[in-house]
């Protein structure tokens, strides 16, 4: 079950951070005046999609606390690095961000390096 707990963890999470970023782009950038700054978060919080973002990752810390009781954290923690890799495939089809090696180079270290951090659970 301990598992279960890590993978809804990361489904919440990306599903969090890529809604987060979905909205965001409706609204653009954060503007200039301090007092633009205070409006535009106001507008920008009460927008139901990023209140839904908020309770994904509200979700993604309680199946986290689940994962605490079965795990160390230095082995389950790496796991949490998955939430990279499938953050870079969704936005590369939904925000078409551009693929580069450097991009490609560093999921792959990601992956080997969970895959190396999961070999022993100590």
């Amino acid at each position: 079950m301990g598992y279960v707990y890590i993978l809804f963890t990361i489904i919440f999470t990306v599903i969090g951070q890529i809604m987060l970023k979905w909205r965001m782009e409706k609204y653009g950038a954060l503007p200039a005046e301090l007092y633009q700054k205070f409006l535009f978060l106001i507008k920008v919080l009460m927008d139901p999609f990023i209140i839904l973002s908020f309770g994904s990752a509200f979700l993604a810390s309680i199946c986290w606390m689940a994962t605490m009781t079965k795990f160390n954290i230095s082995y389950a923690y790496p796991f949490m690095s998955f939430s990279y890799v499938l953050v870079f495939v969704i936005s590369i089809y939904m925000f078409k961000e551009p693929i580069t090696m450097y991009k490609i180079t560093g999921l792959a270290f990601i992956v080997i390096g969970i895959l190396i951090s999961s070999r022993s659970m100590t």
